[in-house]
C-alpha cells in the first residue's frame, strides 16, 4: 500500500501517457540491469527502499550492526550480513565491509538511503571503482554540492540567489574572525560538509562565536570527519522551503514542487508538508525553476533537493544547500503528485528516461509528516534511549502511510537516530490534511520511552501553525502554547479513568485470592449490600494523588472520590480494539480512550495524547541515592551515550554555566555546564569513548 491508491489514479488518468513519453529528449541508449540491490542503511529507510524494490522484482540485500540483529530491516531483506559492531564508523560507515558485502551478494547496486554514506565522495568513488552501482549523482555532483563554499559558487554562477557569507579556505580562527565580523552578527556556523542540522550553530554575539565555533566543529568532526566551517548571515525567523529535483543521464532534470520545513528543533525538521503554505503561484514556479538550474549547474543524475531560505514578509528566496540524496520527508512529494520516488531513483540508476515531463507532473491535495521520535520535549527534547515495551501504531489506510522500522519489544539505540516512525497524511486540503494528522497522532500508544507525540498534537493545533504563520523560530516563540502549564495538572476525569481501568484489568488478571499491588481494601460498611472500597495511591509527576473506589450493586458501577472530593457516579469497562479502549461514564459524561498498564504505570490516550501515572514505589524498592545526581554540586549526563571531551580537571575553578564535558548521544552533542561557581572536587574515572547513563555523574564541585 505505498502508493496511495487515489494519488495514483488521478495522476494516470489525468496524464493518460505511458512511462517513456514521446517527447522526452534522450541520448544514446543507456541501461544497467538492477536485479540485486544492497541497502547500505537502518530503520526505516532501508524498509522503504525493500518494499519499492520488491514491488519491482528486485531482490534485496541488508546490512547490519550488533545492535540490530534482530531489526525490522534485517528481517524484510532477503539476504542480510553482519558488518561490524554498533558505532556507526565501525559499522554503517564502513565502506569497506559494505563494499564486501555487495561483492559476496553479488549486488549490481547500493542505495545508501540518507545520512550514513549517502552523500560520501570517497565511498561513491569506489563504487565505481569496484563496478557497482551507487543509486544516487555522479561524485562531482557530491563533491561540489557536499562542500558547501564550492556549491554556493556554483549556484551564484547559475543565477540562483545566494545569502551573504563566507565560504573560503582559509580556517584559522582569526580568519573566521575577521569575516564573522564583515558578516555581522547574528551569524550562522555551519560544516562545510554538514546536513541534518549536524555541526550547525548560531552566534548572536561576538563573545559566543568562539565557544560556538569549536562546539560546531567537533560536532562536524564526529559526524563528518572534517571540522571546516562556512559562515553566512543569519536571517531571523525566517522559512526553510525546499524543492524536490530529480534528473537522468539523458540532460532531462525537473522539480516535484516544494516542501515546508520550517518547524524545527534543535536545527532539524520535526514537521513537513507539501506544498509550503501561503505561497503565490508565482513563487512556487520560481522556486521550482531555480531548483532545476541548480540540478543542471552540476550535470545532477536521480533524486535531489535543493534547500532555500525564505523571507517569512517578501517571500524572497536564497539557496542555502542542496541535498544529493532522498529526504527523510520524501513521502509527502510522493502523495501529492503520485509518485514513488523511490522507484524513479533505480529506474534512473538503471539508466531509464525520466517517465514525465515538467509539464506532465501535477499536484493535487496537501501532505503533512510528522516524525515521532523517542525523546524529552519539555527538556529540549533530548533523546532517549531504551526498549519500546509498548508500541501501538495507527493503522495504515488510503492516504495514510506509517514509515517504521521498529517494532514493539525493540530497542531505540543510543548508537542511532531516535526516530520510532513517520506518520504521513494526505487531504483534499490543508485543513483536512492537518485534521486527519491530529487524529492519527491521537492513536500512538508508546510506553517505555517518552516521545514527541503530544508535542506534535500541540504543534500540529497550535493557531499560528494551522493559520500556516510557520518559521524556524516558531517553537521558541510560541513556547506558552506548546508547553501549556496545564499539561503539568492532573484532571479529575484522567485520574478516574486510571484507577478504575487499573482496577479492572487487574480484575481480569488476577484470581480472587491474589493481593492486588498498590490496593489496599476495606469494607466500607456491615450492611446486607456489603461493598468494597479500594484506595488506589498514584503518582502524576511529583504530585500525590489519591482515588478511592466505591463498587456499587450494578455490574461495572463504581462511586469515585479524588483526593478526598465529592463522591462522583462512574460506570467503566475495558474492550480490545488496537489495543485496550476503555469506556467510562463519570456524572452522565462518556469518554472512549486508549488504555494500558507498564510495569508501575498507567497510561490513558485521548485525542490530546498520552496521560502517564505512576503507582509509588515501595520504600523497600527505591533506590538509594537515586536523586545525588541531581544535586547543584553535581554535573550529570542528561542522557544516555558516549563521552567525547573532559574539560576541567579536579582542582579547577568554574563558573555556572561554564561548559565542564561533552556527550554524545543520537548523533548529537550536548555540552554539561556547571550547576553553579565552585570547585571541581572530583572527576569520575572515564576517558573519550567510555559509555555513560542517563544521570551519570561526571564532575562533582564543592564551594572555593
Amino acid at each position: 500500500m505505498y502508493l496511495n491508491k487515489m494519488n495514483k489514479l488521478w495522476q494516470f488518468q489525468c496524464l493518460q501517457i505511458t512511462r517513456r513519453s514521446s517527447h522526452v529528449e534522450t541520448k544514446a541508449d543507456i541501461k544497467r540491469n538492477i536485479n540485486k540491490v544492497l541497502i547500505a542503511n537502518r530503520g526505516e529507510i532501508a524498509c522503504r527502499v525493500m518494499r519499492t524494490a520488491k514491488k519491482l522484482g528486485i531482490q534485496t540485500v541488508a546490512v547490519y550492526s550488533d545492535a540490530d540483529k534482530h531489526a525490522m530491516h534485517v528481517e524484510m531483506a532477503d539476504e542480510a550480513y553482519h558488518i561490524g559492531p554498533a558505532p556507526t564508523t565501525l559499522s554503517y560507515l564502513n565502506a569497506e565491509k559494505i563494499l564486501e558485502v555487495a561483492k559476496r551478494s553479488k549486488s549490481q547496486a547500493i542505495h545508501p538511503g540518507y545520512g550514513f554514506l549517502s552523500e560520501n565522495v570517497e565511498f561513491c568513488e569506489r563504487c565505481a571503482t569496484e563496478g557497482v552501482i551507487f543509486v544516487g549523482p555522479p561524485t562531482s555532483a557530491i563533491r561540489d554540492m557536499g562542500i558547501k563554499s564550492t556549491s554556493k559558487t556554483i549556484m551564484s554562477n547559475a543565477g540562483v540567489p545566494i545569502v551573504k557569507g563566507y565560504h573560503g579556505e582559509g580556517q584559522s580562527y582569526d580568519k573566521l574572525l575577521s569575516e564573522a565580523r564583515r558578516i555581522g552578527f547574528p551569524l550562522m556556523i555551519k560544516a562545510v560538509r554538514g546536513g541534518g542540522g549536524k555541526g550547525m550553530r548560531i552566534a548572536m554575539t561576538e563573545a559566543e562565536f568562539k565557544t560556538q565555533l569549536e562546539s560546531a566543529k567537533r560536532e562536524s568532526q564526529k559526524s563528518f570527519g572534517d571540522d571546516n566551517m562556512l559562515l553566512e548571515q543569519y536571517i531571523t525567523d525566517p522559512r526553510h522551503v525546499e524543492v524536490q529535483v530529480f534528473a537522468d543521464m539523458h540532460g532531462n532534470a525537473v522539480h516535484l514542487f516544494e516542501r515546508d520545513c520550517s518547524v524545527q528543533r534543535r536545527h532539524q525538521k520535526i514537521i513537513e508538508e507539501a506544498p509550503a503554505p501561503g505561497l503565490s503561484e508565482e513563487t512556487r514556479r520560481s522556486l521550482g525553476e531555480a531548483a532545476v538550474r541548480a540540478a543542471k549547474a552540476v550535470g545532477y543524475v536521480g533524486a535531489g533537493t535543493v534547500e532555500f531560505i525564505l523571507h517569512r514578509q517578501t517571500h524572497e528566496f536564497h539557496f542555502m544547500e542542496m541535498n544529493t540524496r532522498l529526504q527523510v520527508e520524501h513521502p509527502i512529494t510522493e502523495m501529492i503528485t503520485g509518485t514513488d520516488l523511490v522507484e524513479w531513483q533505480l529506474r534512473i540508476a538503471s539508466g531509464e528516461p525520466l517517465p514525465f515531463t515538467q509539464e506532465e507532473i501535477l499536484r493535487k491535495g496537501h501532505a503533512v509528516e510528522c516524525r515521532i521520535y523517542a525523546e524529552e520535549p519539555r527538556a529540549g527534547f533530548l533523546p532517549r534511549a531504551g526498549t519500546l515495551h509498548r508500541l501501538t501504531q495507527p493503522i495504515a489506510e488510503e492516504n495514510v502511510r506509517i514509515e517504521t522500522g521498529v517494532r514493539q519489544g525493540q530497542e531505540v539505540s543510543v548508537h542511532y537516530d531516535p526516530m520510532i516512525a513517520k506518520l504521513v497524511v494526505w487531504g483534499q486540503d490543508r485543513n483536512e490534511a492537518l485534521a486527519k494528522t491530529r487524529r492519527k497522532l491521537s492513536e500512538y500508544q508508546v510506553a517505555g520511552l517518552e516521545t514527541n507525540v503530544n508535542f506534535l498534537l500541540r504543534l500540529s493545533g497550535a493557531n499560528a501553525f494551522v493559520s500556516g504563520d510557520v518559521h524556524t523560530a516558531f517553537i521558541p516563540q510560541h513556547e506558552a502554547e506548546l508547553f501549556p502549564e496545564s499539561d503539568l495538572e492532573l484532571s479529575e476525569e484522567k485520574a478516574v479513568q486510571a484507577a478504575l481501568g487499573y482496577i479492572i484489568k487487574s480484575q481480569l488478571e488476577s484470581s480472587p485470592n491474589d493481593t492486588w499491588k498498590g490496593i489496599s481494601v476495606t469494607p466500607t460498611s456491615w450492611r446486607s449490600n456489603y461493598q468494597l472500597q479500594k484506595t488506589i495511591n498514584l503518582k502524576f509527576g511529583e504530585k500525590d494523588v489519591r482515588v478511592a473506589v466505591k463498587f456499587e450493586a450494578a455490574p461495572n458501577s463504581y462511586s469515585v472520590s479524588v483526593n478526598g472530593g465529592q463522591w462522583l457516579s462512574a460506570e467503566a469497562f475495558l474492550k480490545s480494539q488496537n489495543g485496550l479502549r476503555l469506556i467510562t461514564k463519570v456524572n452522565d459524561r462518556t469518554s472512549n480512550v486508549g488504555f494500558l498498564t507498564f510495569d508501575r504505570e498507567i497510561h490513558v490516550y485521548d485525542e490530546n495524547g498520552q496521560t502517564v501515572l505512576h503507582l509509588p514505589v515501595p520504600k523497600y524498592e527505591s533506590k538509594v541515592g537515586a536523586g545525588d545526581s541531581l544535586s547543584s554540586d553535581n554535573a550529570s549526563s542528561p542522557t544516555p551515550g558516549v563521552l567525547e571531551k573532559i574539560l576541567v580537571s579536579t582542582g579547577d575553578k568554574v563558573v555556572k554555566g561554564q561548559p565542564l564535558f561533552v556527550v554524545i548521544a543520537m548523533k548529537m552533542e550536548y555540552v554539561v555546564r556547571s550547576p553553579r561557581d565552585g570547585v571541581v572536587s572530583t572527576v569520575a574515572g572515564l576517558k573519550q569513548g567510555d559509555a555513560v547513563g542517563k544521570g551519570a555523574v561526571v564532575v562533582s564541585l564543592q564551594e572555593e
